[in-house]
C-alpha cells in the first residue's frame, strides 16, 4: 500500500514510523518546511516535499496529520483522486473531506506523542470512522496491523474522547509544570514528585479516579486550603486551585 503523509509533526512521525515498520510503502512526506519533511522522510525512506502540487496522485492512502486550524485549507488544495483520505484529529468531523474526496475517514490514535520518545502502538486505542463500510473495513485492517485496541467511533462521540485527553493529559501535565515551579522556590528537583505521580497514575488502574482521590479538597479542609492559597502569588493560579478544590469536594459529595 502506497502512503502519502501530509504533515510531519509528533503524530505523523510516530504513525509514519510505525506503518513503515509494518511494511507500508510511504512514498512522500509533505510539510511547510523542507527541514521537517526531510527529518521524517529520512526515517522511512520517503521523498520530502514542500509543494502541495507535487503530491503523488496515485497513492492508496493519504494521511493528513496537521493542526486543526490549517487542515481544511490544505485539504482544499489537493486534487481529488481515488485514494482514501484520512485525518488523525480528535475534534475535526469526518465530513471535513466531503467536498474534496470520494473516499475518506478518520484514524485517531488516543495517545500523547513526543518526538524522541517511543510509544507502544499495540496498547494505543485507535478510533476509526469512514464514509462507507468498505472504507471502514480497510481502515480497521490497517489499524489492527499496529494496535490491539481498535474501535469505530462517530465524529460526535470522538469529541468527548478528545476532551478526555485534554483533561487527563494536557491539563494534568500543566499541573506538573506548576508543581515544578513551586519546588523551584525551595531549590528542590521535580524528581521529588515522580514517585507521587507514578503512584497516582497506578492507583487509577485499580481503584478508578473517584476512589483514588485524596487530599484536603476531598473533605474541604479550609485550614489547609487557605494556607496553600497564601503561598500562591499568581492570582490566576489561586483561582485554579480554588475552583479545582471546590469541584473535587462537590464531586466527592455526589
Amino acid at each position: 500500500m502506497k502512503v502519502v503523509f501530509i504533515g510531519a509533526g509528533n503524530v505523523a512521525t510516530h504513525l509514519a514510523v510505525e506503518l513503515y515498520r509494518h511494511s507500508f510503502d510511504i512514498i512522500q512526506v509533505y510539510s511547510r518546511t523542507m527541514e521537517s519533511a526531510s527529518v521524517l522522510a529520512q526515517k522511512i525512506h520517503a521523498t520530502p516535499i514542500t509543494d502541495i502540487s507535487s503530491i503523488d496522485n496515485s497513492a492508496d492512502l493519504y494521511i493528513f496529520s496537521l493542526k486543526d486550524s490549517v487542515l481544511e485549507d490544505v485539504i482544499s488544495h489537493i486534487p481529488s483522486n481515488n485514494g482514501l483520505w484520512i485525518h488523525t484529529a480528535g475534534s475535526i468531523p469526518v465530513d471535513v473531506f466531503r467536498k474534496y474526496a470520494l473516499r475518506f475517514g478518520v484514524f485517531y490514535p488516543f495517545q500523547t506523542f513526543s518526538k524522541g520518545r517511543e510509544a507502544d502502538w499495540r496498547e494505543i486505542p485507535v478510533f476509526i470512522e469512514a464514509n462507507n463500510q468498505d472504507n471502514l473495513d480497510l481502515l480497521r485492517n490497517i489499524a489492527e496491523k499496529i494496535s490491539d485496541k481498535v474501535a469505530g467511533l462517530s465524529s460526535q462521540d470522538r469529541r468527548y474522547v478528545h476532551l478526555t485527553g485534554v483533561f487527563a493529559c494536557n491539563f494534568a501535565n500543566h499541573m506538573y509544570t506548576l508543581s515544578k515551579q513551586f519546588l523551584n522556590k525551595v531549590n528542590l528537583s521535580f524528581d521529588v514528585s515522580l514517585p507521587l505521580i507514578d503512584e497516582t497514575a497506578a492507583k487509577v488502574h485499580v481503584l478508578g479516579p473517584e476512589e483514588a482521590q485524596t487530599g484536603p479538597a476531598v473533605r474541604y479542609d479550609e485550614n489547609v486550603i487557605n494556607k496553600h492559597l497564601d503561598l500562591i502569588e499568581d492570582e490566576n493560579i489561586r483561582q485554579i486551585y480554588k475552583l479545582i478544590s471546590e469541584n473535587i469536594y462537590k464531586t466527592k459529595k455526589r
